[in-house]
């Protein structure tokens, strides 16, 4: 009797045995597609698994068998090259292989509904519908919310009116207007006609140098493109997808933030007319379904999203990009712990094309490999169009007289931009208002009752949120504890820097760019279109404004702290507070306007700090890399890190102490290869109300180091309090937090 092998979606590392339904023959059975999608019986749950293969055997009993629910497709979700990228990512990260291929779906198809019809009728703004103005019809509720629907999306279908909540009437009355106009089309794509797309740039003398040296027709190789802030990579890229296009071949785009996807979307339908579609976070489940089936029948040529769409199926892959590549965005913290980065690498030579990773500021891994001439070396030094670098003046602000965190040569520099008509940037990594509330009286401090953390103030919405649980409680207006009224506010955010510069400059625009102004549909989208008219403004943000954005007007970057890096318990906190100050100040003059960054420091001697101010980024590096190489971290050596947690604040230590010691009974004392640190309390030891311990296992190279990981997972899964806490394995750890 034919047996199915399935990879189910749990944490255990196997496959399960079922027997086939009893209305296929044989013959069908054999004739089943790995790849393909099951619905299977599992304890008392019903779950989507994946065919792995059809054997004649098992090891279970066939009185013991348990026949599968149904079969959901007739053809492969998975392409035998995505199995294999799946297989070598479940194997590499420690992780269950179902599992991996769950994540590895759109959540609709884990959910095991069908494939949407990719031909469908649409409907869409007529000619008269795109002249009405914003906030037309509010006279009719429902139509008006239509009308602003398809003001913010190109067209719309059935399942998006029974989204949004709109009645059928509403289109009916605006078809009879005329204002809406119907077709058929493919509900993933952009049906509205692009026929004039903006010309190819003209390249300097090292974009197309950089230009010339990627081949497409060789197979793989990785390139390292490594060029300053400003320095034309995107175009670089539109230029060999361009290669791509001519060639009928598919690109695939990896960013690393959602903020990012308008500007990068827009830009690309500005030069291509051709199918695109994006993938991320911000998206229905029904519309990521859209754009992954777009990108595996083909028909989408450009697919551009962040971390998971690097699992996105191709049929003619021609070249994979992950611009900014040492984000720390592109490694998933939870649950299946993969590097989309490194995954992307592992595919591309998979699949045999070529990939680039982009950077102003390369990780030291990447950097280390470029090096080493495991990857090709791209550098861009110059900014394009004959831009200039910024110029760096680091403030001194010990004993300066600080006004809500702004010191006073830092407010003239701002006052003397915003009168010239310019933009500035003020960059402060900690949203919120106020990340401590004190008593005065008393000294109580306001905490997280589940976390070892202090709870952030959020001022304007009157709440304490925990931003590690995200746990929030009303501000309280007396201290609970004295019931003093003398509540102070320690500390700075964004909302509180907004506040006090809305203060300081009451004729400017202040904006203010993080999560918590961002979170709507569009909201990022209306906030830049106010930057981008090149009015005088103050924008105010985190790290989300770091990352790529191209602000023509701004003169003048205003970095409030940068020590946060510089006493950091985690060794990579050197390297991002480099790769962060570096990148946020690319955003000072980036054209013909010059730019000027401006760094508050109670630490203005600092050698990393000025190395930073006085050096390339790449000296900055090589300077870690030099430290990383005499401790034997990363690049230099390999890390994973196991970490439990529990209720009971015993049990995660004794599950990673009994793990080490299993490990090490059959490890030599002298010499060994692969070396434990721990078991420790996490450097956040009660988070979520969970006690959390850790333990790091390094070693010089990956096969002794994932060796034991393969032993320590095993004993994992047969130890007792495995199955009573919660564990995991993080291999290339980027947090150690």
């Amino acid at each position: 009797m034919p047996i199915l092998s399935l990879a189910m979606p749990t944490p255990l590392k196997r496959s399960f045995d079922y027997l086939p339904p009893l209305e296929l023959s044989e013959a069908e059975v054999n004739c089943l597609q790995p790849g393909i999608r099951i619905l299977a019986p599992f304890g008392n749950r019903q779950l989507v698994g994946i065919l792995l293969e059809v054997k004649h055997s098992s090891d279970i009993p066939d009185s013991k068998l348990k026949a599968v629910i149904r079969i959901l497709d007739s053809e492969a979700i998975f392409a035998l090259q995505m199995m294999e990228l799946c297989r070598w990512a479940a194997s590499y990260y420690q992780h269950s292989l179902g599992d991996v291929l769950s994540n590895a779906m759109p959540a609709l198809l884990r959910k095991g509904k069908d494939l949407i019809n990719q031909k469908q009728s649409r409907w869409r703004l007529s000619t008269d519908g795109k002249g009405l103005p914003a906030g037309a019809l509010k006279r009719a509720p429902k139509q008006a919310q239509l009308l602003g629907l398809l003001q913010q999306q190109a067209s719309i279908d059935k399942g998006d009116l029974t989204t949004e909540n709109v009645p059928r009437s509403a289109l009916n009355s605006l078809l009879k207007k005329g204002l809406v106009e119907s077709f058929t089309g493919d509900p993933a794509i952009d049906q509205e006609a692009r026929a004039d797309t903006e010309p190819a740039l003209e390249l300097n003398d090292e974009q197309q140098f950089a230009l010339d040296s990627v081949s497409l027709e060789n197979g793989y190789r990785c390139y390292l493109l490594d060029g300053v802030t400003g320095s034309g990579k995107t175009e670089v890229y539109l230029q060999l997808i361009a290669k791509c296009l001519q060639n009928n071949l598919q690109t695939l785009v990896l960013i690393p933030e959602i903020g990012l996807t308008p500007q990068t979307v827009g830009r690309f339908r500005r030069r291509f007319n051709c199918d695109i579609v994006v993938l991320h976070s911000g998206l229905t489940d029904r519309e990521r379904l859209l754009a992954w089936q777009a990108a595996n029948t083909g028909r989408a040529k450009i697919v551009i999203g962040t971390r998971s769409a690097v699992f996105t199926p191709l049929q003619n892959t021609g070249l994979i990009i992950i611009d900014e590549e040492h984000d720390n965005s592109f490694k998933q913290q939870d649950g299946f712990r993969y590097s989309a980065r490194d995954i992307a690498i592992k595919r591309a030579h998979q699949e045999c094309c070529p990939i680039i990773l982009g950077s102003a500021t390369p990780s030291l891994e990447t950097l280390h490999n470029a090096i080493n001439n495991r990857y090709q070396h791209l550098q861009l030094t110059q900014r394009a169009a004959n831009a200039k670098p910024p110029s760096y003046e680091l403030l001194d602000i010990r004993n300066a007289p600080m006004s809500e965190g702004f010191s006073p040569a830092l407010l003239a520099a701002i006052s003397k931009e915003i009168n010239a008509g310019n933009q500035v940037l003020v960059f402060i990594n900690r949203r919120g208002f106020s990340p401590m509330l004190m008593c005065h009286d008393c000294g109580f401090v306001a905490q997280c009752p589940h976390c070892d953390a202090r709870m952030t103030v959020h001022f304007q919405q009157r709440l304490l949120r925990c931003h590690h649980c995200e746990r929030q409680e009303r501000l309280p207006r007396h201290c609970p504890d004295c019931h003093s009224l003398h509540l102070d506010f320690r500390g700075s955010g964004t909302e509180r820097s907004e506040q006090a510069l809305h203060g300081l400059f009451p004729n400017t625009s202040v904006i203010r760019i993080d999560r918590d102004t961002t979170s709507r549909k569009m909201a990022m989208q209306e906030l830049l279109a106010s930057v981008y008219t090149g009015a005088p403004c103050i924008l105010v943000g985190t790290q989300m404004l770091a990352k790529g954005h191209h602000f023509p007007d701004v003169t003048l970057v205003a970095v409030i702290d940068a020590d946060g890096g510089l006493f950091s318990s985690d060794f990579r906190g050197p390297e991002k507070m480099g790769q962060l100050l570096v990148q946020v100040a690319g955003r000072a003059g980036r054209a013909s306007k010059a730019g000027k960054v401006m760094i508050q420091t109670h630490h203005p001697e600092h050698p990393l700090i000025n190395s930073l101010v006085n050096n390339p980024y790449q000296h900055y590096a090589k300077q870690l890399l030099k430290e990383r190489e005499n401790s034997g971290l990363p690049p230099f050596g390999h890390l994973a890190l196991i970490r439990a947690e529990s209720n009971n604040p015993q049990q995660p230590e004794e599950f990673l102490r009994a793990l080490r010691m299993q490990i090490e009974s059959n490890t030599p004392v002298e010499n060994p290869e692969v070396r434990f640190l721990g078991p420790l309390p996490a450097p956040m030891a009660r988070r979520a109300g969970f006690f959390r311990a850790q333990l790091l296992l390094q070693a010089d190279k990956r096969k002794p180091l994932h060796h034991s990981l393969k032993r320590l997972c095993d004993a994992g899964e047969q130890h007792a309090l495995g199955k009573k806490l919660r564990w995991s394995v993080d291999v290339d750890p980027v947090d150690m937090l």
